[in-house]
């Protein structure tokens, strides 16, 4: 759960690869690699970034432990004897990082095909941090991104308490820390709220109230040992009876000058049975104690229920936000984009082409650059070679397509790749690395964005391109490899 000594968190054939350049001699040919993804999740216009704290986390505790040598060494190769040599695993236990990285400040809004990470320095260094980097910044920023959504259509603050069905112990604890980033006001992960500095939040489940001779009894003992975190779960017998039996507490605790927070409806037709508990609260003077829902919900369910007319004060959010319930993964990659020979000032560009047009590559040390309108809402982002003269009058959005070039010179823009690590030193400041602070970034970060690009259904497509002397430098790189020419 840990991102501390995750150097054997990887694929095996990081190691092999590794293996390779060492016995190569490609120990000081220098590479460069970007992440990026292919697609939006949950057929949405956005993604929030996450993850890129334990990105930093990683680089700064990153060494091949005795145990690690240990283990690597005992390995079997399929056609016999150790995969490994002892003079490979000894240049890994000595190893120091030196790689630089930028990526984008988490909580940042970011799109397909762009780079939101970049990985420059000797290549094996590069090989083979690839995995864990994957592991990290894929999981958070699709947990993140699916909180953004949640709390953007629910409007009143969402619990997040999915630990105990997400996938596993650390699929549980970065699902908290990510739906945090992406706008939850708590989660019910005590664990997390330590680790990372967030709210936590929490009353009581069914077994409390089975556990006592009736509900009204269960009631006003937890009034009774919780007076000022007392929400009441009212659905374990019978909701409206449970309702009454709330109201019966509630009316004790405001005679005692406490007051009864909230009930939490967790099964049954939330909508309905949350409007009839806003009619019998206010009739019977409760008027400030507030409903709270659960039970399976999501982004869509909640925009029912609103639309039905519940007035709802706070909502809890497990299953289907801990484990993306509805798309696994983001899917992001991380590709090779360029190398530089020893002693060579000249970065030579790689492209993969493959057979599928949207597994296409941008060669290059790839930067991207973001413009804004005069009202402070995003024009679109531009992904640029770094070595290369920039020309932003002319950005190539689709090819096929002349109208959706855009000519973008003279806008204000910003990088949105910073440095997050030097000579495999972490430079990243704390502001960048506090949870709270990348929520409040990612609250920012939407807020610049058309409300057409944040819809449920057919968001509108953000602008994101390729400067034009980029375009033609892959296009013709492409007929070569492809030998068209």
């Amino acid at each position: 759960m840990s991102s501390n000594n995750e150097e054997l968190l990887t694929d095996l054939y990081q190691l092999t690869m590794a293996q390779g350049y060492w016995e190569k001699g490609k120990l000081e040919e220098q590479a460069c690699f970007y992440m990026h993804f292919r697609k939006n999740p949950f057929d949405g216009g956005y993604v929030i970034a996450c993850g890129l704290d334990q990105v930093a986390e990683l680089i700064e505790s990153f060494t091949f432990t005795d145990e690690d040598i240990a283990y690597l060494a005992s390995l079997e190769a399929p056609g016999g004897g150790k995969l490994f040599k002892p003079e490979f695993l000894e240049y890994l236990r000595t190893m120091e990082m030196q790689v630089d990285i930028d990526a984008v400040h988490e909580g940042a809004t970011v799109f397909p095909y762009e780079p939101i990470l970049r990985v420059t320095g000797p290549i094996l260094q590069c090989q083979i941090i690839e995995t864990p980097l994957l592991t990290h910044v894929g999981f958070q920023s699709l947990i993140a991104t699916k909180a953004a959504r949640i709390c953007d259509v629910a409007e009143t603050p969402v619990a997040e308490f999915g630990l105990r069905r997400a996938q596993g112990p650390a699929g549980g604890i970065f699902a908290s820390r990510a739906a945090i980033v992406g706008g939850c006001a708590s989660t019910s992960n005590v664990l997390a709220g330590m680790r990372f500095g967030v709210p936590v939040s929490g009353t009581h489940a069914h077994s409390w109230v089975m556990s006592f001779d009736s509900e009204l009894e269960a009631f006003r003992a937890y009034a009774e040992a919780m007076p000022k975190n007392c929400v009441l779960l009212v659905d374990t017998y019978d909701v409206e009876q449970g309702i009454d039996n709330a109201i019966t507490v509630g009316l004790e605790m405001k005679e005692r000058g406490e007051r009864l927070a909230g009930i939490r409806i967790d099964s049954g037709d939330l909508a309905w049975m949350a409007k009839l508990a806003r009619r019998k609260l206010d009739a019977a003077g409760l008027t400030e104690t507030g409903i709270v829902l659960s039970n399976d919900l999501d982004e869509q369910t909640i925009r029912s229920i609103k639309r039905q007319g519940a007035k709802v004060m706070s909502w809890g959010v497990g299953t289907k936000l801990a484990s993306s319930y509805d798309q696994p993964t983001l899917g992001c990659v991380y590709k090779l984009s360029a190398v530089k020979a020893k002693g060579s000032d000249t970065w030579k560009d790689c492209l993969k082409v493959s057979g599928q047009t949207n597994k296409l590559t941008t060669p290059g040390v790839l930067g991207v650059r973001r413009y804004y309108q005069e009202n402070g809402k995003v024009a679109g982002d531009m992904i640029y070679d770094l070595f290369s003269q920039v020309n932003d009058h002319e950005v190539i959005i689709d090819p096929a397509d002349e109208l959706r070039q855009k000519r973008l010179g003279g806008l204000r823009h910003e990088d949105i790749l910073h440095p997050l690590a030097r000579g495999g030193k972490v430079v990243l400041e704390p502001e960048f690395r506090d949870v709270m602070q990348a929520q409040a970034r990612a609250k920012e970060s939407l807020d610049a964005l058309d409300e057409s690009q944040k819809r449920m259904l057919n968001p509108h497509s953000y602008p994101v391109g390729l400067e034009a002397g980029l375009f033609h430098r892959r296009s013709a790189l492409v007929k070569k490899l492809r030998h068209y020419e």
